[in-house]
């Protein structure tokens, strides 16, 4: 399994908004913690990549990456704060929780 990991923190995003990553502009994969936006502390979600290959991505040819919160088929207004990410990697096979 290939995973891909990012670390956040929160600086002041109020709101309860799902955290997701976006590759190509159109595989969606959430962070299962619907409470993510509001940590105040630096956290890694890690990625399995095989969620992104099972909606279709060639992981050899990714040519865009998005972070966004909330529900991408339900946008809403009037999200505001600050997110912080760091160290977005690939990594190599191994266990993951």
């Amino acid at each position: 399994m290939l995973t891909a990991s990012c670390s956040a923190r929160r600086y002041r995003l109020p709101d309860q908004s799902r955290k997701a990553v976006v590759l190509n502009g159109s595989a969606v994969v959430y962070d299962d913690d619907a409470n993510a936006a509001l940590t105040t502390e630096w956290t890694e979600w890690n990625i399995n990549l095989q969620e992104f290959a099972d909606q279709g991505v060639n992981l050899t040819n990714v040519n865009t990456i998005g972070i966004g919160f909330g529900n991408r088929s339900n946008p809403q207004p009037g999200g505001s704060g600050k997110m912080f990410f760091d160290d977005i990697l690939l990594n190599r096979p191994r266990n993951v929780p």
